[in-house]
């Protein structure tokens, strides 16, 4: 399962770098009018933002941008293109690095489940990541733009070390579990922050190609990825622990060199007077209440308990000794849902600086992205966790050879994506894209359906899971090009913030979906196909993928786990693809707004 790759979003690239035209460095707002900024409510007497100057003649950051965006604005007026390259390797780097961490992660997660006998429950710490994850994005949109690009991406890499570390220390599945989650918030927040950069740094022609330039990594850990992986499993004893330590030790390194690198620009920005921060004239307390109420500390608290306090029940319910009956289970839906009310009128009536802008949910543009986020996110995550186990025992395939068929996403995607950003940066549009690729991925579910059984060569589920990459691919790229087309410069971090949300909601229900389906459909099957003989294992057979592919092919006991597991998957894939026909009305719904005629950002750009 694709889980880290798929989340969060496929990206970047590089192609001819220059300084864009005066002109660009105005804001626009393509669809959605003048969306009102949060900048113009401050106290102008009192301020520590950037703000322009003149007295040297260097070229300036637009005017009323928080801090964090003017910053960015400084940075790519002040770096030089061999500078911009050298960010653009960085980045490509870190999604190496991630995308092979994640690809041997897929490879032996089920068998860390199985270490602890959990093997039923392994999607769990999954879901659970995705429901804290979720509530990261906003805060951190808001972190970017009010303290900096640097320090938010700072953060999440300490999040990011600190998960690979648990993991790799856990005695337990439930510090397993709290790793993951750490793990989670801080690659999916990383990635966020690498994807807001990635705007600041691209004019809108050409940023679906910058994002497919930095997605490619995947192409070539998607084969190293689940060799490494099986040679972590096949170590004795719990080797596999060195799969989580190994990464903790060279993420950060590979992180460090752009965290420093913005800094160093941010910097010579500010000797060089493209950036200059005045005194504010404020005490500690009337300081510490602006920035308070800058970065909407209120708000950022009501969303993010309120959004785990409601997802988790998702999650965790079917573990509740009364399932959803469970008074602490209605508890924390009825507050959690209580608290995001309050949030969208606490945003609406009484912040000073939303988190996010009203004007965002009368655009039919973003709604459409976002929704068909969620709906494709749902989708797949249905059948998905299970999928490499769902290999490996039906089909016979070893740990390694699942995981280049799970993978098959990534090298299809790496390599189509830089043709389709190619594409959009020379026509200007995106939408027909959809028109394509949403019947393919409908068509390519479906088909999974039929080809469920060991009868089926294998060969019929790769050519499903290359039709199921075109079309993901596709919604991905799509999915935030339009919605930065739809906003100005002021609003890339919240409005990329608001699609990963909508999105991480999406793929944790369709893991709660797979856990809950899974659980309630496959013991049940396995009961009814198993031989007498075998009966005495049913415990072990069901918690444990190492004793599942222990018997045989074509033993009657592993022929009975082949059938309840094609029992299972028929109805976690027909819930995912009745899900996925509602991609239909959420791409009418998405303006083709042309991007080779909307400036949005300034200075030395790609």
């Amino acid at each position: 399962m694709a889980v880290t790759q798929m989340r969060p979003l496929l990206r970047r690239a590089r192609h001819v770098f220059g300084r864009t035209k005066d002109e660009e460095g105005r804001s626009s707002s393509v669809d959605t009018g003048a969306v009102e900024g949060t900048s113009e409510k401050k106290d102008p007497e009192a301020t520590d933002n950037v703000v322009p100057v003149n007295d040297n003649g260097a070229e300036l950051p637009q005017e009323g941008l928080q801090q964090g965006v003017a910053d960015a604005e400084a940075m790519t007026l002040t770096w030089s293109r061999k500078v911009l390259f050298l960010v653009f390797l960085n980045i490509w780097f870190l999604y190496f690095v991630n995308a092979f961490q994640a690809s041997v992660y897929d490879t032996i997660s089920p068998y860390v489940a199985s270490y602890y006998e959990y093997h039923s429950l392994s999607g769990l710490p999954t879901a659970i990541g995705d429901a804290c994850s979720a509530a990261v994005y906003i805060p951190m949109g808001k972190m970017l733009d009010t303290w900096g690009r640097a320090e938010g991406f700072l953060l999440m890499t300490i999040f990011s070390t600190l998960g690979l570390i648990l993991m790799a220390a856990c005695d337990g599945f439930s510090i397993y579990c709290a790793g993951y989650t750490f793990y989670m918030m801080g690659f999916g927040g990383m990635e966020y922050c690498v994807d807001v950069l990635t705007a600041d740094m691209t004019k809108l022609q050409n940023r679906a190609f910058a994002y497919a330039f930095t997605s490619s990594p995947y192409i070539i850990t998607a084969f190293a990825g689940p060799t490494v992986g099986q040679e972590f499993y096949a170590l004795p004893g719990d080797g596999w622990r060195w799969g989580f330590g190994t990464w903790a030790i060279i993420f950060p390194i590979t992180a460090a060199p752009l965290f420093f690198t913005l800094k160093h620009t941010l910097h010579k920005a500010q000797r060089e007077g493209h950036a200059v921060r005045l005194p504010s004239g404020r005490t500690f307390f009337e300081s510490a209440w602006h920035w308070i109420q800058e970065f909407d500390i209120i708000g950022v608290f009501i969303f993010t308990v309120g959004l785990v306090l409601f997802e988790l029940p998702f999650d965790i319910a079917d573990y509740a000794p009364d399932g959803w009956a469970t008074d602490y289970i209605i508890a924390m839906l009825v507050v959690g849902f209580s608290m995001l009310f309050f949030f969208a009128l606490w945003e609406k009536y009484l912040a000073k600086v939303p988190m996010l802008d009203i004007t965002y949910i009368k655009n039919r543009t973003v709604i459409g992205a976002c929704l068909l986020d969620a709906t494709y996110q749902l989708s797949y995550y249905c059948w998905n966790y299970y999928f490499t186990s769902f290999l490996q025992v039906v089909n016979g395939l070893t740990p390694q050879e699942a995981g280049w068929i799970n993978h098959i996403f990534d090298i299809v995607s790496g390599v189509l994506l830089l043709f389709v950003g190619f594409s959009i940066s020379k026509t200007g549009h995106y939408k027909w894209l959809l028109y394509i690729c949403v019947p393919l991925y409908i068509l390519a579910q479906g088909l999974m359906i039929y080809f469920r059984h060991a009868r089926f060569n294998v060969g019929y589920q790769i050519m499903c899971q290359v039709f199921i990459a075109i079309g993901g691919a596709c919604f991905i790229m799509v999915e935030q090009l339009a919605i930065l087309a739809a906003v100005d410069h002021q609003h890339f971090a919240s409005a990329l913030a608001l699609l990963n949300v909508v999105g991480t909601i999406g793929d944790s229900a369709g893991l709660t979906i797979s856990t809950v389906v899974w659980e309630n459909t496959y013991p049940v099957a396995l009961k009814r196909y198993l031989p007498e003989s075998a009966m005495s294992n049913f415990d072990n057979i069901y918690n444990s993928l190492y004793t599942q592919r222990g018997y045989p092919l074509g033993s009657a006991t592993r022929i009975a786990i082949q059938k309840a597991y094609g029992y299972a998957e028929l109805r976690l894939l027909a819930i995912g693809t009745g899900i996925m026909v509602l991609a239909i009305p959420w791409t009418i719904m998405i303006r083709d707004i042309n991007v080779k005629e909307k400036p949005q950002v300034k200075g030395v750009v790609f």
